[in-house]
């Protein structure tokens, strides 16, 4: 009789479960409704990188601002965030490194990660993640989180695509994603977690799995690698889920192997990575997003078309059949022309630049078409520029605005006029040179002005 209770209380659960989580944005309406995104890069992700050379550590006080500007870049401002959503983005890809934050100790400029015994996440790290992302939802926009450069190929990266390292870190990374997703449960469906970002094998393979071993490839290992991503994978879901609230059927992310999005025909294992990515239990239904990452030469445009072609073609089927897709990264600037000294020549927006502005136009038109939402890397606002308020790619950020809303690009409008009455809609939809407010009225762009 009790075992027959337990269970009848179990399904009512689950039931309620699916029942709340069809009421929350599926994943699918949500990639639809980010549109076009951003990624604040080089900002919460910057660290040290090297467990020789930990100089953050070393050389400054550890203030929140102190990492925030380790990189290169201004403090983000809410003034920055609004720049993008009037400019048309409506989601900000906020990459976070957490490991600094997590009790790390250093010794002069060494950190002996073997010894290192992991703590909550510092307070004030926490909050000035908080911050930022009450910069994006405040200003209606869809906001990603993840767990950014405690992955990646420097030394200081703790989680790998193996096994042994999946044992050794699981009770940690679980931990980490329970204090992030309870200090967020309340938030809506804008805010979305990424469970981890490029994580690569104990050689630090791109591309696929087992890449850089001898003979650059070993089944077994590789094996192992995609096992360890779809267990990092799992073990993010369910942490996530754990702590109940919004959380119980907020829209996570996976990635796939590297970022890897399986494009090129130099190699037969470059499709691995997305065959490999497992679907995670979850008794939340459609609230999984697949991620890949896209960084194409572009130095020769036609056959960069076609390999994009043949790359969407391909997470269609091995991805898209599954879950809904993002580029959760993609950048048109890792072409520069070198000198006889080698030495670069030029800087990254200039060199093939028509290149960068017609690709960007494409590929946005083309993974609209495809229902695939995009994130571009950093540099459309970079430096001081952030600070400024100014574009530093001010032709590449419109090729990309005219590739998902057309080439009369994007009006952003807080109040609409009808006659002599101003209207606030909830909701307005971009097509040319109509806004469709509150889901059925039509208004024409006459100037700045609706009427």
């Amino acid at each position: 009789m009790m075992r027959s209770l337990l269970f009848a209380a179990s399904m009512l659960l689950a039931s309620s479960v699916q029942a709340l989580a069809q009421e929350f944005e599926s994943a699918t309406s949500a990639v639809k409704n980010m549109r076009v995104g951003w990624n604040l890069g080089n900002t919460l992700d910057a660290n040290s990188g090297s467990t020789t050379n930990m100089w953050i550590e070393k050389y400054t006080q550890r203030k929140t601002s102190d990492y925030e500007k380790a990189w290169g870049q201004s403090v983000t401002t809410e003034a920055l965030i609004k720049m993008f959503k009037d400019a048309g983005f409506n989601a900000i890809r906020v990459p976070v490194t957490w490991y600094p934050h997590m009790g790390v100790k250093v010794n002069d400029l060494n950190w002996d990660l073997s010894a290192w015994s992991p703590t909550k996440v510092d307070a004030a790290w926490m909050a000035r993640v908080k911050e930022i992302v009450g910069y994006v939802v405040k200003n209606g926009m869809y906001c990603i989180i993840n767990v950014h450069h405690d992955t990646g190929d420097a030394t200081t990266a703790w989680l790998r695509a193996s096994t042994d390292n999946y044992n050794k870190y699981k009770d940690t990374f679980e931990d980490l994603w329970k204090q992030i997703a309870t200090e967020f449960k309340d938030y809506d469906e804008h805010l979305l977690f990424e469970g981890y970002n490029e994580i690569l094998d104990n050689y630090g393979s791109w591309c696929f799995a087992s890449f850089a071993a001898p003979g650059q490839y070993n089944a077994d290992s590789a094996a192992d690698s995609y096992k360890a991503v779809n267990q990092y994978a799992q073990s993010f879901v369910n942490a996530v889920r754990a702590t109940g609230g919004n959380n119980s059927y907020r829209n996570l992310i996976v990635n796939s192997y590297c970022g890897s999005n399986g494009s090129g025909n130099w190699n037969k294992h470059l499709l691995e990575p997305l065959k490999n990515l497992e679907y995670p239990n979850d008794e939340a239904k459609n609230h999984i997003i697949f991620q890949v990452h896209y960084y194409p030469s572009i130095k020769d445009l036609s056959w960069a078309k076609t390999e994009c072609a043949m790359m969407l073609s391909d997470i269609k089927k091995y991805l898209q059949n599954r879950a809904p897709v993002i580029f959760g990264e993609w950048g048109t600037s890792n072409n520069l022309v070198k000198g006889d000294d080698d030495k670069y020549l030029d800087d990254y927006y200039t060199s093939y630049k028509q290149n960068k502005v017609n690709f960007a136009k494409y590929f946005v038109e083309e993974c609209k078409k495809a229902d695939i939402g995009t994130f571009y890397w950093m540099m459309l606002s970079d430096g001081e520029d952030r600070q400024n308020l100014k574009w530093t790619m001010p032709e590449l950020k419109d090729a990309i605005i005219k590739g998902y809303y057309g080439n009369e690009g994007y009006t952003s409008i807080e109040e609409v006029t009808d006659n002599s009455k101003i209207l606030k809609p909830k909701k307005l939809i971009h097509k040319g040179k109509v806004i469709i407010a509150n889901g059925e009225t039509k208004y024409t762009i006459a100037g700045t002005k609706l009427k």
